[in-house]
Formats: structure tokens, C-alpha cells, sequence
């Protein structure tokens, strides 16, 4: 029966179906990383695993409130049980630490897109939840000894403000390329961790695709993080910082895959759409004109790329279509 609340707006109703598409996806990940998790790592991971099913509950019953029929999403159907696991050496939990990412950004902006009190207090707790858990995970990588901390710098002593024109250009008094101000490293760093992760996810989905143009399209997609990691990373050599670089999480040699294609190609998507999106930070917060216009670049090359996954899909039928607004052009005919 529909709510006596206001309406969902489409705001809502979009951010609803995108979080439902979004937290499918991840149970049925997570359900074969637990298959195969060690103690330490199954803990953390069935946690995760009790939240999402729980969130999905409330998704559920907020569509069926409102009267709006129930996406598709992913279900049992995308995962195949009792393969051999596909990544090895805790990638589960390097996984779920670049999730936890991509939810606090998607959760933090949906519920700055929320109206009515009961949405916005349900992405209030997502977002709340994938903080606590993007900690936990942190700590855990940390403790393990496989998260690279971004570089230390010297703590500056006094406030100081720019004075030469040329600055902005990426150039000292000297004239010579200046080093990168402590705003461009960490964009750099963040940029070069998720796709040193997304690499690795990219090989694991390609070795086990059973479409011949989805493994060709992953294997796409691992090249082109291959080359923000490099390009990136050079940024970072000029000013002579290494690069970080990944401790764990490889793909294993299976090729039986745990995933379907379609929930491989939905997934990689997913993190094209967050790499646009901290593409776009960078270029609005890096001053050195040099590299806003190589993070553009780097956007214009994700862009093809996603777009390339989404005609992928609708060719295969696996493209579930959002929420439509009524058409008014059929009016008038």
C-alpha cells in the first residue's frame, strides 16, 4: 500500500533503484570471497555481508511501501558456488576497502539529494555505515602491512601565500617545474591506490569471462589502469615521491568463474563512474595547469571506456533501465 508520506521525489527514487543495483552486486561479491576467507578476513566480510542484507531488507520494503515495483538488481543467479577463489592473499579486503569508497561518495551525495525525512535519514546511516567500515578495513590493511600510506611531508612552520605568476603554470621562481603541493600528492596517490586495485580486479574478471567480447573489454579496462597508474605515478617521480604500490591481492590462475558477466560488467562500470568522478576533483583542485589538463585526458580515455561496458550490456540484454519520467512528447502525437 503506498505511503501516506510525500511522494519519493525521482531524486529519491533514482538514488533508491542506483543503491538497490549498487548492494546486490556487493552480497553476491562478498558471498564468494566468505566461501574462501581466512578467520581474520571472514569476520570482517561477514559483517559487511549482515549490514547489506539488511540494508536490501529496507530497500525492499521502502519500494513495495511506495507501490514501485522491485529491480531486478543481482541475484543468486550471477554467482556460481564452489569455484576456486579468484583472487588470492586478502583482496577481499583490499576489495572491500575501495568499496567502502565508492559508498561513502555515492551515499554522501544521495543524501545531500534527499527531501523527505525517512530517505534522508536511510542514506544518513549508509553513508555512516561504509565510513565505519572503510575504517575497519583501513586498520586491517594497515596492520597486514599492505596499504601504502601517502607520503610525510615537513610540517610547515607559517602561512604563506603565492607571489609568482607562474605558479598556476606548474613553475618555480627558477623557472623549472615546481614539486607538487601537498593538495595534488594526495589527489595523485588516491588516484593511482584505486586503480592499482581496479588492475588487479580487471585481470582476476577478464580470465574467467565467458563472452569473448567482455573478456576483450577487460582486458581493455586493465590496460587503461595500467596507464593512469603510470602516467600518475610519474607526476609523483618528478617530485621525487615512489609511487604506491599494491602488497596484496593477485589474481589467482582460475579460470571457472564465481561471477556472471553480467555482474562483472556492472561492477566495472560502477568504478569507471567513480573514476570520472575523482578525475574531476583532481582537475578543480590541482593548481598546476599541467595536470588538469592530463587528468582530462585520462577522463576523455574512462568515458570511451564506459561507455564502451554500457553498449556492451544492452547488447546482451543485461542493462536494467532506471526509473522512467513520464514521456509528455506522446501527448502531443
Amino acid at each position: 500500500m503506498p505511503s501516506s508520506q510525500a511522494p519519493i521525489s525521482s531524486s529519491e527514487l533514482a538514488n533508491l533503484w542506483m543503491t538497490y543495483q549498487e548492494k546486490t552486486m556487493i552480497l553476491r561479491i562478498l558471498e564468494h570471497f566468505i566461501e574462501h576467507a581466512g578467520v581474520e578476513e571472514k569476520k570482517l566480510l561477514q559483517m559487511h555481508y549482515s549490514g547489506t542484507l539488511e540494508n536490501i531488507d529496507r530497500l525492499k520494503s521502502i519500494f513495495q511501501q511506495e507501490g514501485a515495483v522491485l529491480p531486478i538488481g543481482f541475484t543468486e543467479g550471477d554467482i556460481h558456488k564452489g569455484v576456486p577463489k579468484l583472487f588470492d592473499h586478502i583482496f577481499d579486503i583490499v576489495y572491500l576497502h575501495m568499496m567502502t569508497k565508492v559508498e561513502m561518495s555515492l551515499f554522501a551525495l544521495y543524501t545531500g539529494m534527499s527531501y523527505r525525512k525517512d530517505i534522508e535519514d536511510f542514506f544518513i546511516h549508509m553513508t555512516a555505515e561504509s565510513e565505519i567500515m572503510n575504517s575497519q578495513t583501513t586498520q586491517f590493511l594497515l596492520e597486514k602491512g599492505v596499504l601504502v600510506r601517502p607520503p610525510v611531508v615537513t610540517m610547515p612552520k607559517e602561512v604563506t601565500f603565492v607571489k609568482d605568476k607562474h605558479y598556476l603554470g606548474g613553475l618555480n621562481p627558477l623557472g623549472e617545474t615546481r614539486s607538487l603541493n601537498t593538495v595534488e600528492v594526495s589527489l595523485i596517490h588516491h588516484a593511482i591506490e584505486t586503480n592499482l586495485v581496479g588492475m588487479q580486479l580487471m585481470i582476476g574478471f577478464a580470465q574467467v569471462a565467458s563472452n569473448e567480447e567482455v573478456k576483450q573489454y577487460l582486458v581493455k579496462g586493465m590496460k587503461l589502469s595500467k596507464k593512469i597508474e603510470i602516467e600518475l605515478g610519474e607526476y609523483l617521480r618528478q617530485s621525487y615521491i615512489e609511487p604506491p604500490a599494491s602488497h596484496a591481492g593477485k589474481a589467482t590462475t582460475s579460470k571457472a568463474a564465481p561471477f556472471s558477466d553480467k555482474i562483472m560488467l556492472y561492477n566495472t562500470s560502477l568504478l569507471s563512474s567513480f573514476g570520472l568522478g575523482s578525475n574531476a576533483i583532481g582537475s578543480a583542485f590541482s593548481l598546476r595547469s599541467d595536470l588538469p589538463f592530463k587528468m582530462a585526458i585520462l577522463a576523455k580515455n574512462i568515458y570511451s571506456f564506459a561507455r564502451e561496458g554500457a553498449k556492451i550490456m544492452l547488447e546482451n540484454g543485461w542493462l536494467e533501465e532506471p526509473p522512467q519520467i513520464e514521456d509528455r512528447n506522446q501527448l502531443t502525437k
